[in-house]
């Protein structure tokens, strides 16, 4: 771990936060029965997290620095992606006694999470020569 590397990280979180503020404020219409930002967020966030980590590998077509994948995928993904917020949500849904609010809340989000960085892999892994893999190193799995 560097310095350049912690502000690389810092700066894509910084970015990272101010995009989740941005569709976090768009939802808000949409978002009195279920926290739609959120799921939202989470799902975009995943399929991004899946489609870069893929497509940018140091073995496939498209390989980009260490750097920049720490900026997108530490810095970038952890900063957008918002579980914490998820699960305060789901909390407060629970306690408030929306016990199947809170179930749709934890199966959307799980479910289509998943379903995000798997297609998002499988998008990169197509266009990047059938790849395998979407962390080169342990901490990108960390975001």
């Amino acid at each position: 771990m560097s310095f350049s590397n912690c502000l690389l990280v810092m700066a894509g979180g910084a970015l990272g936060t101010l995009a989740r503020y941005l569709v976090s404020t768009w939802a808000l219409p949409v978002s009195s029965e279920l926290p739609w930002g959120t799921i939202i967020i989470n799902i975009t966030g995943s399929l991004l997290i899946g489609f870069f980590g893929t497509l940018t590998l140091a073995t496939g077509r498209f390989p980009v620095s260490e750097n920049l994948r720490l900026f997108v995928m530490i810095g970038l993904c952890g900063g957008y992606t918002t579980f914490s917020s998820f699960s305060l949500q789901t909390l407060d849904l629970l306690r408030a006694g929306g016990f199947g609010r809170a179930a749709l809340n934890i199966g959307l989000s799980v479910v289509l999470c998943v379903g995000a960085v798997a297609l998002g892999h499988a998008l990169a892994a197509r266009i990047n020569g059938g790849a395998t893999q979407v962390a080169q190193i342990a901490i990108e799995e960390e975001a």
